[in-house]
């Protein structure tokens, strides 16, 4: 007996369910909220600091060989990243075109290349810049944040002068013409020890505004010239100088002894007040209040 196989009745295929259905798209992560555009850009960039910063660390913590390690920086540069603008922080006296010169001159514009901390150095090198900071801004800019020096004096030296800080640094010449109303500091080194003449006349505070410069003598004391055309020899040393500054600033409140026609003070001598007056002739010693309070005088006081 044979075997009758039937044709046709197989079964046919089930038509697929989702023909001529759409499939439906998930929503999006920012999709409903507002900004959402904005928001998703702004991931994107995160995303590409995020795998730039990777990059980097990578290449440091593995030793990427400096060609490799170049490569990258530059292919990241290539995708966009690299130094375009640069915005300066904190300038207000100095010139801002030394910053841009310092801040573009790079051996290479790619943002993971751009040394930092050699450029912060040679910032700092500007007699102006007290500090500075430099970052990186993605995508295309580098931030230079700088804190300026406060000049308050100024040096002559060899027929120059220059400007300086509290502590003597230099900031930059300074014409005759255009010279600030600063007090003026003279003779050589004089600018290094600025900080100490501060400290110095900080223990007489009602004659500093009187002060019109000040001499550093034999790179050993001081000699302030006033306002009213007095000068001050003081002593050697810190403490007796301080000292007799005291003593002076004491007596010329109970007896005014600046702006009464006086030339010269000596307080070099321990014990000592010298006072000098004018050879000119026509010039009297200047009379003094008698009923000003008596100043207790040192012993061997002239």
């Amino acid at each position: 007996m044979s075997a009758r196989v039937a044709r046709g009745t197989a079964r046919p295929k089930a038509r697929s369910q989702t023909r001529g259905k759409s499939v439906a798209k998930s929503p999006g992560l920012f999709d409903g909220l507002p900004g959402g555009e904005t928001l998703r850009r702004v991931s994107w960039w995160i995303l590409i600091g995020m795998i730039i910063a990777v990059a980097i660390a990578v290449a440091v913590a593995w030793k990427v060989p400096q060609m490799a390690g170049t490569a990258l920086g530059e292919a990241v540069g290539n995708a966009g990243f690299a130094v375009k603008r640069v915005e300066i922080k904190g300038l207000k006296r100095m010139e801002r075109l030394p910053v841009y010169a310092v801040a573009l001159d790079q051996d290479s514009m790619a943002m993971p290349l751009v040394d930092l901390d050699y450029t912060r150095e040679r910032l700092l090198r500007f007699g102006w810049v007290k500090e500075a900071r430099v970052s990186r801004r993605l995508p295309d800019t580098l931030v230079v944040d700088i804190v300026e020096r406060r000049p308050a004096a100024i040096w002559q030296h060899n027929q120059r002068l220059a400007l300086i800080d509290s502590d003597g640094v230099v900031l930059e010449q300074v014409r005759l013409e255009a010279m600030p109303d600063l007090p003026l500091v003279i003779g050589p080194a004089a600018n290094r020890h600025a900080a100490e003449l501060n400290q110095l006349l900080d223990s007489a505070s009602n004659l500093k505004p009187m002060l019109a410069g000040a001499t550093w003598v034999g790179q050993r004391r001081w000699d302030l010239r006033f306002q009213s055309g007095e000068v001050l020899a003081l002593p050697e040393g810190e403490e007796a100088s301080r000292k007799a500054l005291t003593h002076f600033s004491r007596m010329d409140q109970q007896t005014q002894l600046l702006g009464r026609g006086f030339v010269r003070f000596d307080m070099r001598i321990p014990g000592k007040f010298i006072v000098r007056v004018s050879r000119e002739p026509g010039s009297i010693v200047p009379p003094i209040d008698p009923q000003a309070p008596a100043t207790p005088a040192a012993p061997g006081t002239i």
